[in-house]
């Protein structure tokens, strides 16, 4: 039901997210080839022997310490227009990609963060409704930690950040993930978040 709201309410979004790409070069070259994060398409016996702290070493973490994977998103089938649909389909595939730039687990406050960040860096309509839905689901304590820091800097990466469709990250998994957050003028999380939704300051 959410992924036919979104994509039955996001047209003049997707249309913005397009242009976006269309106006970068590697986001052209996205639109040009269409690739998919698949777990078809993942190397993950070469994922695994890349340095700490590279996009790939980090993704496969993400994706084994929060038991995911990117083959649990779905395929769009209510955009008609072919290329919009793939602007869609990409914006869900790279979703395991974001919580991974943003240094975000799975649990309740991850995800919520991560939707205030995709609400102001796609403008979706359901990113927009679950980032003002998400907060209700939270405790008093994690609301806190919401509002006092994680909520503003997501707002604020997502809203300076470059357009995070048009990175082509298949081909960036070596690349350090620090630097590809300074890269893309996003800031490090202000507090670290475990999988098991302990939180710590981001200094110890």
């Amino acid at each position: 039901m959410v992924a036919v709201l979104g994509e039955t309410t996001g047209h003049p979004a997707l249309v913005k997210l397009r242009d976006r790409m269309r106006k970068d070069p590697e986001g052209y070259t996205i639109l040009t080839e269409r690739p998919r994060i698949r777990l078809s398409t993942l190397d993950l016996s070469h994922m695994s022997t890349l340095p700490e702290g590279s996009l790939g070493r980090e993704y496969l973490r993400f994706l084994e310490e929060n038991k995911v994977t990117p083959d649990t998103r779905a395929d769009v089938k209510f955009v008609d227009d072919e290329e919009l649909a793939y602007v869609m389909q990409r914006y869900r595939e790279v979703h395991d990609l974001l919580h991974t730039l943003l240094g975000m687990p799975t649990n309740m406050l991850g995800e919520v963060a991560v939707k205030w960040f995709e609400a102001a860096q796609t403008g979706l309509p359901m990113c927009i409704l679950g980032a003002a839905l998400g907060p209700v689901r939270l405790s008093s304590s994690r609301l806190k930690k919401l509002a006092g820091s994680l909520g503003p800097w997501a707002l604020r990466s997502g809203s300076r950040a470059r357009c995070v469709l048009s990175v082509f990250y298949e081909r960036r998994w070596e690349q350090n993930l620090e630097d590809l957050r300074e890269e893309l003028n996003i800031e490090p999380p202000p507090i670290t978040l475990s999988a098991r939704s302990k939180t710590a300051s981001s200094g110890s």
